[in-house]
Protein backbone atom coordinates (compact mmCIF):
# COMPACT_ATOMS: atom_id res chain seq x y z
CA UNK A 1 0.00 0.00 0.00
CA UNK A 2 1.46 3.31 -1.01
CA UNK A 3 -0.97 6.19 0.75
CA UNK A 4 0.01 6.03 4.93
CA UNK A 5 2.61 9.14 4.06
CA UNK A 6 0.06 10.80 2.05
CA UNK A 7 -2.92 9.93 4.27
CA UNK A 8 -0.74 11.57 6.97
CA UNK A 9 -0.30 15.04 5.27
CA UNK A 10 -3.62 15.05 4.44
CA UNK A 11 -4.53 14.61 8.36
CA UNK A 12 -2.00 17.48 8.73
CA UNK A 13 -3.62 19.75 6.42
CA UNK A 14 -7.11 19.72 7.67
CA UNK A 15 -8.89 16.97 5.72
CA UNK A 16 -11.98 17.29 7.30
CA UNK A 17 -12.43 20.51 7.45
CA UNK A 18 -15.32 22.94 6.06
CA UNK A 19 -13.67 22.31 2.61
CA UNK A 20 -15.47 18.94 2.46
CA UNK A 21 -18.78 20.45 2.61
CA UNK A 22 -20.27 17.31 4.23
CA UNK A 23 -21.36 16.83 8.31
CA UNK A 24 -19.12 14.12 9.71
CA UNK A 25 -21.64 11.80 10.87
CA UNK A 26 -22.23 7.78 11.68
CA UNK A 27 -25.33 7.35 10.58
CA UNK A 28 -26.85 7.47 7.01
CA UNK A 29 -30.12 7.76 5.55
CA UNK A 30 -31.84 3.85 4.92
CA UNK A 31 -32.02 3.48 1.56
CA UNK A 32 -33.39 0.66 -1.01
CA UNK A 33 -30.45 -0.92 -3.12
CA UNK A 34 -29.21 -4.28 -3.42
CA UNK A 35 -30.78 -5.01 0.23
CA UNK A 36 -33.67 -3.21 1.80
CA UNK A 37 -31.78 -0.83 3.81
CA UNK A 38 -29.97 -0.08 6.89
CA UNK A 39 -27.33 2.46 8.52
CA UNK A 40 -23.25 1.49 8.76
CA UNK A 41 -23.05 -0.62 12.35
CA UNK A 42 -20.79 0.37 15.05
CA UNK A 43 -18.44 -1.93 16.48
CA UNK A 44 -20.26 -4.66 18.27
CA UNK A 45 -23.38 -4.34 16.03
CA UNK A 46 -25.07 -7.78 14.62
CA UNK A 47 -24.99 -9.00 11.09
CA UNK A 48 -28.01 -9.88 9.57
CA UNK A 49 -30.05 -12.64 11.33
CA UNK A 50 -28.43 -11.72 14.60
CA UNK A 51 -24.59 -13.25 13.51
CA UNK A 52 -22.33 -11.71 15.49
CA UNK A 53 -19.36 -10.02 13.34
CA UNK A 54 -16.50 -12.47 14.60
CA UNK A 55 -19.12 -15.57 13.14
CA UNK A 56 -17.71 -17.53 10.50
CA UNK A 57 -20.39 -17.30 7.38
CA UNK A 58 -20.40 -20.54 5.60
CA UNK A 59 -22.43 -20.21 2.71
CA UNK A 60 -22.53 -17.76 -0.39
CA UNK A 61 -26.22 -16.20 0.16
CA UNK A 62 -28.78 -16.88 -1.57
CA UNK A 63 -30.16 -14.21 -4.35
CA UNK A 64 -31.19 -14.68 -7.72
CA UNK A 65 -28.78 -16.29 -10.43
CA UNK A 66 -28.45 -14.72 -13.52
CA UNK A 67 -28.52 -17.43 -16.69
CA UNK A 68 -25.65 -16.80 -19.81
CA UNK A 69 -27.97 -14.25 -21.41
CA UNK A 70 -28.50 -12.19 -18.40
CA UNK A 71 -24.93 -12.11 -17.09
CA UNK A 72 -24.27 -9.47 -14.21
CA UNK A 73 -22.59 -6.54 -15.11
CA UNK A 74 -19.15 -5.50 -14.01
CA UNK A 75 -18.10 -2.08 -12.09
CA UNK A 76 -14.91 -0.16 -11.19
CA UNK A 77 -15.88 2.04 -8.64
CA UNK A 78 -13.82 5.53 -7.24
CA UNK A 79 -13.21 5.13 -3.85
CA UNK A 80 -11.93 8.37 -3.27
CA UNK A 81 -10.99 8.77 0.28
CA UNK A 82 -11.82 6.98 3.77
CA UNK A 83 -14.25 9.23 4.50
CA UNK A 84 -16.60 8.36 1.76
CA UNK A 85 -18.10 6.01 4.07
CA UNK A 86 -19.35 8.41 6.15
CA UNK A 87 -20.46 11.38 3.53
CA UNK A 88 -24.03 10.43 2.71
CA UNK A 89 -24.15 13.30 -0.26
CA UNK A 90 -20.92 11.28 -2.70
CA UNK A 91 -22.07 7.76 -1.27
CA UNK A 92 -25.74 8.62 -2.18
CA UNK A 93 -24.22 7.77 -6.46
CA UNK A 94 -23.07 4.62 -5.07
CA UNK A 95 -26.72 3.75 -4.08
CA UNK A 96 -28.43 4.94 -6.87
CA UNK A 97 -26.24 3.21 -8.62
CA UNK A 98 -26.09 0.15 -7.02
CA UNK A 99 -30.13 0.22 -7.01
CA UNK A 100 -29.89 -0.05 -11.23
CA UNK A 101 -28.26 -3.42 -11.19
CA UNK A 102 -30.07 -6.58 -9.77
CA UNK A 103 -29.01 -7.75 -6.76
CA UNK A 104 -25.62 -10.05 -7.26
CA UNK A 105 -25.25 -13.39 -5.63
CA UNK A 106 -21.92 -12.50 -4.48
CA UNK A 107 -19.14 -9.87 -4.63
CA UNK A 108 -15.46 -10.18 -6.11
CA UNK A 109 -13.46 -6.87 -5.06
CA UNK A 110 -10.27 -6.49 -6.42
CA UNK A 111 -8.84 -3.20 -4.55
CA UNK A 112 -5.82 -0.41 -5.16
CA UNK A 113 -4.84 -1.44 -1.41
CA UNK A 114 -3.96 -4.83 -1.66
CA UNK A 115 -1.18 -5.50 -4.03
CA UNK A 116 0.09 -9.36 -3.98
CA UNK A 117 1.50 -11.49 -6.79
CA UNK A 118 0.23 -13.56 -7.50
CA UNK A 119 -4.03 -13.60 -7.39
CA UNK A 120 -4.61 -14.32 -3.97
CA UNK A 121 -7.72 -15.02 -2.51
CA UNK A 122 -8.82 -13.08 1.16
CA UNK A 123 -10.83 -14.20 4.10
CA UNK A 124 -13.16 -16.43 3.66
CA UNK A 125 -14.57 -15.88 7.03
CA UNK A 126 -16.51 -13.12 8.92
CA UNK A 127 -13.94 -11.07 10.75
CA UNK A 128 -13.58 -7.44 11.88
CA UNK A 129 -12.68 -5.01 9.10
CA UNK A 130 -8.98 -3.64 8.53
CA UNK A 131 -8.63 -0.13 9.14
CA UNK A 132 -6.05 0.99 6.81
CA UNK A 133 -5.71 4.06 7.50
CA UNK A 134 -4.58 6.70 10.42
CA UNK A 135 -5.68 10.31 12.14
CA UNK A 136 -9.15 10.43 10.71
CA UNK A 137 -12.32 10.46 12.41
CA UNK A 138 -13.11 7.73 15.45
CA UNK A 139 -16.20 6.96 13.60
CA UNK A 140 -14.39 5.44 10.84
CA UNK A 141 -12.84 2.91 12.91
CA UNK A 142 -16.36 2.61 14.60
CA UNK A 143 -17.97 1.40 11.56
CA UNK A 144 -18.55 -2.36 10.69
CA UNK A 145 -19.18 -4.01 7.45
CA UNK A 146 -20.52 -7.97 8.46
CA UNK A 147 -21.42 -9.25 5.38
CA UNK A 148 -21.16 -12.73 4.70
CA UNK A 149 -17.85 -14.71 3.61
CA UNK A 150 -18.07 -16.50 0.40
CA UNK A 151 -15.90 -19.26 0.16
CA UNK A 152 -17.91 -21.31 -2.14
CA UNK A 153 -16.47 -18.35 -4.47
CA UNK A 154 -12.88 -18.81 -3.56
CA UNK A 155 -12.86 -22.50 -4.18
CA UNK A 156 -14.49 -21.73 -7.69
CA UNK A 157 -11.74 -19.16 -8.37
CA UNK A 158 -9.65 -22.23 -8.37
CA UNK A 159 -11.28 -23.89 -11.38
CA UNK A 160 -10.44 -20.19 -13.30
CA UNK A 161 -7.27 -19.46 -12.90
CA UNK A 162 -4.62 -22.22 -14.16
CA UNK A 163 -2.47 -23.42 -11.37
CA UNK A 164 -5.19 -22.83 -8.85
CA UNK A 165 -4.84 -19.47 -6.26
CA UNK A 166 -3.03 -18.93 -3.10
CA UNK A 167 -5.89 -18.09 -0.09
CA UNK A 168 -4.76 -15.74 3.03
CA UNK A 169 -7.15 -14.82 5.94
CA UNK A 170 -6.53 -11.39 4.77
CA UNK A 171 -9.52 -9.15 5.76
CA UNK A 172 -10.85 -6.28 3.92
CA UNK A 173 -9.53 -3.36 3.22
CA UNK A 174 -11.23 -0.08 3.11
CA UNK A 175 -11.22 -0.11 -1.08
CA UNK A 176 -13.97 -3.14 -0.37
CA UNK A 177 -15.86 -1.89 2.55
CA UNK A 178 -16.00 2.15 1.89
CA UNK A 179 -18.11 1.71 -1.35
CA UNK A 180 -20.05 -1.72 -0.46
CA UNK A 181 -21.26 0.47 2.73
CA UNK A 182 -23.08 2.59 0.20
CA UNK A 183 -23.80 0.23 -2.48
CA UNK A 184 -25.27 -2.96 -0.42
CA UNK A 185 -26.23 -1.47 2.83
CA UNK A 186 -27.70 -4.08 4.11
CA UNK A 187 -24.46 -6.06 4.52
CA UNK A 188 -25.97 -9.26 3.56
CA UNK A 189 -24.41 -10.44 0.40
CA UNK A 190 -21.19 -12.66 0.35
CA UNK A 191 -18.12 -10.82 -0.34
CA UNK A 192 -14.05 -12.36 -1.18
CA UNK A 193 -11.73 -9.82 -1.82
CA UNK A 194 -8.86 -10.39 -4.34
CA UNK A 195 -5.46 -9.74 -4.58
CA UNK A 196 -4.18 -6.71 -6.97
CA UNK A 197 -1.10 -8.86 -8.96
CA UNK A 198 0.58 -5.27 -9.78
CA UNK A 199 4.00 -7.10 -10.22
CA UNK A 200 2.57 -8.98 -13.03
CA UNK A 201 1.91 -6.18 -15.66
CA UNK A 202 -0.85 -4.55 -16.94
CA UNK A 203 -1.48 -7.24 -19.53
CA UNK A 204 -1.43 -9.68 -17.17
CA UNK A 205 -3.73 -8.08 -14.91
CA UNK A 206 -6.16 -7.79 -18.31
CA UNK A 207 -5.62 -11.39 -19.05
CA UNK A 208 -6.73 -12.48 -15.47
CA UNK A 209 -9.80 -10.20 -15.82
CA UNK A 210 -10.65 -12.31 -19.12
CA UNK A 211 -10.73 -15.46 -16.87
CA UNK A 212 -12.86 -14.00 -13.94
CA UNK A 213 -15.52 -13.17 -16.73
CA UNK A 214 -17.26 -15.99 -16.52
CA UNK A 215 -18.40 -15.13 -13.39
CA UNK A 216 -20.85 -13.14 -14.17
CA UNK A 217 -22.92 -15.85 -15.40
CA UNK A 218 -23.19 -17.13 -11.68
CA UNK A 219 -24.63 -13.86 -10.68
CA UNK A 220 -21.08 -12.44 -9.49
CA UNK A 221 -20.64 -8.73 -9.55
CA UNK A 222 -16.53 -8.03 -9.93
CA UNK A 223 -16.09 -4.88 -8.41
CA UNK A 224 -12.43 -3.29 -9.25
CA UNK A 225 -12.04 -0.59 -6.55
CA UNK A 226 -9.55 2.61 -7.07
CA UNK A 227 -9.69 5.59 -8.70
CA UNK A 228 -9.18 6.74 -12.77
CA UNK A 229 -7.08 9.88 -11.48
CA UNK A 230 -5.71 9.37 -7.96
CA UNK A 231 -2.44 12.47 -6.83
CA UNK A 232 -2.86 12.67 -3.13
CA UNK A 233 -0.03 15.51 -3.61
CA UNK A 234 -2.00 18.01 -6.00
CA UNK A 235 -5.35 18.27 -3.55
CA UNK A 236 -7.00 21.23 -4.32
CA UNK A 237 -8.65 22.36 -0.82
CA UNK A 238 -9.78 25.24 -2.36
CA UNK A 239 -12.30 23.26 -4.66
CA UNK A 240 -13.05 24.60 -8.01
CA UNK A 241 -12.67 22.72 -11.39
CA UNK A 242 -9.76 20.28 -11.98
CA UNK A 243 -6.57 21.07 -13.58
CA UNK A 244 -5.96 20.13 -17.03
CA UNK A 245 -4.14 17.41 -16.57
CA UNK A 246 -6.28 15.85 -14.08
CA UNK A 247 -9.31 16.41 -17.03
CA UNK A 248 -7.09 14.96 -19.64
CA UNK A 249 -6.55 12.12 -17.62
CA UNK A 250 -9.90 11.19 -16.80
CA UNK A 251 -11.35 12.16 -20.40
CA UNK A 252 -8.87 10.05 -21.82
CA UNK A 253 -9.73 7.05 -19.67
CA UNK A 254 -13.56 7.79 -20.93
CA UNK A 255 -12.84 7.91 -24.63
CA UNK A 256 -10.53 4.47 -24.83
CA UNK A 257 -13.33 2.83 -22.44
CA UNK A 258 -16.37 3.96 -24.79
CA UNK A 259 -14.56 2.90 -27.51
CA UNK A 260 -13.37 -0.60 -26.18
CA UNK A 261 -9.66 0.06 -27.15
CA UNK A 262 -8.17 -2.68 -25.05
CA UNK A 263 -4.79 -2.24 -26.42
CA UNK A 264 -4.59 1.27 -25.21
CA UNK A 265 -6.00 0.75 -21.84
CA UNK A 266 -2.88 -2.01 -21.43
CA UNK A 267 -0.44 0.12 -22.94
CA UNK A 268 -1.87 3.01 -20.62
CA UNK A 269 2.06 3.82 -19.47
CA UNK A 270 2.60 4.72 -23.72
CA UNK A 271 -0.29 5.96 -24.44
CA UNK A 272 -1.89 7.89 -21.55
CA UNK A 273 -1.65 11.37 -21.01
CA UNK A 274 0.61 13.03 -17.75
CA UNK A 275 0.72 9.58 -16.50
CA UNK A 276 2.92 9.97 -13.66
CA UNK A 277 0.71 13.44 -12.62
CA UNK A 278 -2.24 11.22 -12.70
CA UNK A 279 -0.59 8.58 -11.14
CA UNK A 280 2.75 8.84 -9.00
CA UNK A 281 1.73 5.42 -7.67
CA UNK A 282 -0.23 3.22 -10.39
CA UNK A 283 -1.94 0.63 -7.77
CA UNK A 284 -5.43 2.76 -7.78
CA UNK A 285 -5.54 2.83 -11.96
CA UNK A 286 -4.90 -0.77 -12.39
CA UNK A 287 -7.88 -2.70 -10.74
CA UNK A 288 -9.43 -1.10 -13.78
CA UNK A 289 -7.71 -3.31 -16.07
CA UNK A 290 -8.87 -6.15 -14.66
CA UNK A 291 -12.53 -5.27 -14.57
CA UNK A 292 -11.86 -4.18 -18.11
CA UNK A 293 -10.22 -7.68 -19.25
CA UNK A 294 -13.60 -9.03 -17.85
CA UNK A 295 -15.52 -7.03 -20.06
CA UNK A 296 -13.89 -7.26 -23.11
CA UNK A 297 -14.82 -11.43 -23.06
CA UNK A 298 -18.28 -10.60 -24.04
CA UNK A 299 -17.86 -7.09 -25.75
CA UNK A 300 -19.48 -5.42 -22.72
CA UNK A 301 -20.25 -1.68 -23.45
CA UNK A 302 -19.07 0.60 -20.53
CA UNK A 303 -21.48 3.51 -19.00
CA UNK A 304 -20.36 6.53 -16.47
CA UNK A 305 -22.53 5.99 -13.24
CA UNK A 306 -20.51 8.74 -11.51
CA UNK A 307 -18.68 11.12 -12.76
CA UNK A 308 -16.61 14.39 -11.72
CA UNK A 309 -13.93 15.32 -9.20
CA UNK A 310 -13.17 15.89 -5.71
CA UNK A 311 -10.28 18.33 -4.26
CA UNK A 312 -9.32 18.62 -8.01
CA UNK A 313 -6.75 15.64 -8.51
CA UNK A 314 -9.23 12.73 -7.06
CA UNK A 315 -11.41 11.42 -10.08
CA UNK A 316 -14.83 9.70 -8.69
CA UNK A 317 -15.41 8.71 -12.06
CA UNK A 318 -16.93 4.91 -11.80
CA UNK A 319 -17.36 3.01 -14.65
CA UNK A 320 -20.44 -0.20 -15.28
CA UNK A 321 -19.67 -2.53 -17.86
CA UNK A 322 -22.53 -4.12 -19.73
Amino acid sequence: MHEPSDLAQITRRNFLSSALGVAITSTLLPVATWGTGCTPRGMGGQAPGGQAPGDQAQTDGAGPSPSDTHPMPLGFVGHGAPTLAIDPGKGGDLTRWATNMRRPKAILAISAHWEETPATAGTIRMRELLYDFYGFPKELYELEYPAPAAPDLARQLNSLIPGGIQQKDRTWDHGVWVPLIHMAPDADIPVLQLSLPSHAGPQALFDLGRKLASLQNEGVFIMGSGNVVHNLRQLNWAGGPPPAWASEYDHWVFETLSSQNYDALVDYRQKSPGLRIAHPTEEHFQPLLVVAGAASVRGNQASYPVEGFEFGSISRRCVQFG
